[in-house]
């Protein structure tokens, strides 16, 4: 457990939308508040990649997304060895392959993300999920945001274990 007040675990948080009422955006900012809130010895920073210049490369990914994950895998790498959850929110399951992908990106890359539970939020089913601000409504999909805070909080802190 936390002492001192320092979190056992700094979690970055990059968002891959631009748009400023994005609700991937809001999917941060409710895991920020619920890791605040009842995650105890986790410390979520959102990290704004909008300033970041594009490198030119395939886009299978995000444009944005995937312009930060290039910028920070540049010598030294550093996604290696760092523990991970992907979320993803919006129609159908385009997220849902994006995060399909964005875990072939990550064995690249040494990464190591948690395998369950997979979380995406259907932005345009009922209940509303979102405001028109991109803030999370929903006490259900919050309810399965938080297990996957609590999820990767443990997957970290088992490999600091060993």
């Amino acid at each position: 457990m936390a002492t001192s007040g320092v979190p056992d675990i700094n979690v970055v948080a990059l968002c891959g939308s631009l748009r400023k009422a994005s609700y991937h955006r809001g999917l941060i900012r409710s895991a920020i508040q619920i890791s605040q809130e009842s995650v105890k010895g986790m410390k979520i920073e959102y990290v704004d990649i909008t300033p970041l210049p594009f490198i030119n490369t395939d886009l299978e990914v995000n444009a944005p997304l995937k312009n930060a994950i290039d910028w920070a895998s540049r010598p030294p790498n550093v996604w290696a060895g760092k523990r991970a959850a992907i979320v993803s929110t919006g129609g159908n399951f385009g997220g849902g392959r994006g995060q399909y992908h964005l875990r072939q990106i990550g064995v690249y890359l040494d990464m190591h993300f948690i395998n369950k539970p997979e979380f995406f939020a259907y932005a345009f089913q009922p209940p509303q999920k979102f405001d028109g601000e991109g803030n999370l409504l929903d006490a259900d999909t919050k309810q399965r945001l938080k297990e996957v805070l609590l999820s990767l909080q443990a997957f970290t802190l088992e490999s600091k274990s060993k």
